[in-house]
């Protein structure tokens, strides 16, 4: 097969389990070995290291399929001399962090995020955070090419138990955080609940909050089970959030957190269960950041709401930077942004994915919910709560999403093709064009002619022109979905358009 069809932005992820109807396996043991032998010219190619002695950290997350292709990765690390560490169940961001605490220049981890139990893939990491899309596609050529190393020498494997570390690596930034008169037990009083969705995230409960001090009773799902049977590991699925929240008030407990199977994401609930998820999480982590960054600048992706650029910007005094959609695009901006001396200590998608400066930009669920946890403690010796920091956030009265599929072969030209003759529409119609918009077209409106705004967008990586609107009004999504159809039933060639019609 063609390698480069596995590419998913910066990760590799195909079909790992056999027996699905319509899925055939692509990500086969072969597929693996041939990756993993690209992977290791490539670190001769990029890093200057050989293959023979190399130390590689190994992780994976808990689907059915994870131990089938460490295996497969073990084989060609044994096969061409390399030392490689096997981390076992572990989250994707403690395999970066396992390139600095285990000495070794880089790290695989096995998962395929909040994908369905039959698929999986791989993520690399070096020092310098993990692989770029540009590196993928150069590893996967050299899968189809068949690059491997030139001499077989025989390597080494030897488990390493990095999960232990990078909990306690957690455990004393909640201490030093909150300091507390128990240092040691600085969440004594404090009732939270996990929900990990048979992931990879259960540590946290048992390893992170239980040691200092929180009752974590009424968690759910800390055991690992790749089929993933009671909910999708997804902070941004509704039945997932649905869950956690339910769990959270039967427990009367002070925080609900959930992460998805990979813990690169994570979400929370407060008391009450209401969620604090997409624009309500990127205002919690924007004034978390910005407490030690005043006037700082946040760098989103596209589809963040009108009123949480007004609470970074007027009730946090800091800058709003929309970007891109893709976890690995804001934080690419961020990186940009400091080099080019603009003070930037966040990152954030409303997916969940929150890479803060001050972790190396790493997107880190654990991390994230770590510091919304010390947030909380320290807001309660005030006598406050999560609700009262969120309090002037202006909420959406309305919010839809719909994908129009694109029918042309060619579709990322039929896609960008459509979105330029809306603008030329919009400009015609006198519409306001959103001037900080760096993401294909997005448009606001006054009151009484929606009340809100709509943004038209390529998908990162499929076929699909996704179209988010939002209203401050009742019946505000349905007039700019009206103002769209007119404009689609005279411009839809290539594109299927019925989806906004239903709005």
């Amino acid at each position: 097969m063609d390698y480069t069809q596995l590419k998913s932005g910066t990760d590799i992820r195909g079909v790992a389990v056999d027996g699905v109807e319509g899925q055939p396996v692509t990500l086969t043991d072969a597929a693996v070995e041939a990756i993993l032998a690209s992977f290791l010219m490539w670190c001769k190619r990029h890093l200057g290291l050989s293959a023979h002695g190399l130390r590689v950290a190994v992780g994976r997350d808990s689907r059915v399929s994870g131990p089938r292709i460490v295996q497969a990765i073990q084989r060609v690390l044994l096969r061409y001399g390399a030392v490689g560490l096997d981390c076992g169940l572990a989250s994707t961001p403690s395999m970066f962090l396992a390139t600095l605490d285990l000495d070794c220049p880089c790290a695989v981890q096995v998962t395929a995020s909040h994908h369905p139990y039959y698929r999986n893939g791989l993520k690399f990491f070096t020092k310098e955070g993990g692989l770029d899309g540009p590196d993928i596609a150069e590893i996967l050529e050299g899968a189809n090419q068949g690059l491997a190393p030139a001499k077989e020498l025989p390597g080494s494997w030897e488990p390493v138990d990095h999960m232990t570390t990078y909990a306690a690596t957690l455990r004393d930034i909640i201490k030093k955080g909150v300091n507390a008169g128990d240092y040691d037990h600085p969440l004594q009083g404090f009732h939270i609940v996990v929900d990990a969705g048979n992931g990879a995230g259960g540590f946290y409960a048992t390893d992170v909050l239980a040691p200092l001090g929180a009752d974590i009773t009424g968690s759910q799902f800390l055991e690992p089970d790749g089929m993933f049977p009671n909910h999708i590991p997804n902070p941004e699925d509704q039945a997932a959030m649905d869950s956690i929240a339910r769990a959270t008030v039967k427990a009367g407990a002070d925080l609900g957190v959930i992460f998805d199977t990979d813990v690169d994401r994570g979400g929370a609930v407060d008391r009450e269960g209401k969620e604090i998820n997409r624009n309500r999480l990127v205002a919690l982590a924007s004034a978390i950041a910005l407490e030690n960054c005043p006037g700082g600048t946040i760098v989103t992706d596209s589809i963040t709401s009108d009123g949480l650029k007004e609470y970074i910007e007027r009730t946090l005094g800091g800058r709003h930077y929309r970007y891109q959609r893709g976890y690995k695009n804001v934080i690419n901006k961020a990186l940009e942004l400091n080099a080019q001396g603009v003070d930037c200590p966040l990152a954030i998608e409303t997916s969940g994915h929150a890479a803060m400066r001050d972790n190396y930009f790493l997107d880190d669920g654990a991390y994230l919910v770590t510091q919304i946890i010390i947030k909380l403690a320290k807001l309660r010796q005030e006598g406050k709560d999560l609700e009262d920091l969120l309090a002037p956030l202006k909420e959406p009265m309305e919010a839809a999403e719909v994908r129009l599929p694109i029918l042309d072969k060619d579709f990322r030209e039929a896609g960008q093709s459509l979105i330029d003759e809306l603008e030329i529409y919009a400009r015609a119609q006198g519409w306001a064009i959103a001037p900080d918009n760096r993401e294909g077209l997005r448009v606001s409106f006054p009151r009484g002619e929606g009340d809100g705004w709509f943004l038209l967008r390529l998908s990162v990586h499929d076929p699909i022109l996704p179209l988010n609107l939002e209203s401050n009004s009742h019946g505000g999504v349905a007039q700019i979905a009206e103002k769209l159809k007119t404009f689609f039933q005279a411009h839809h060639e290539g594109v299927d358009v019925s989806p906004v019609e239903k709005l």
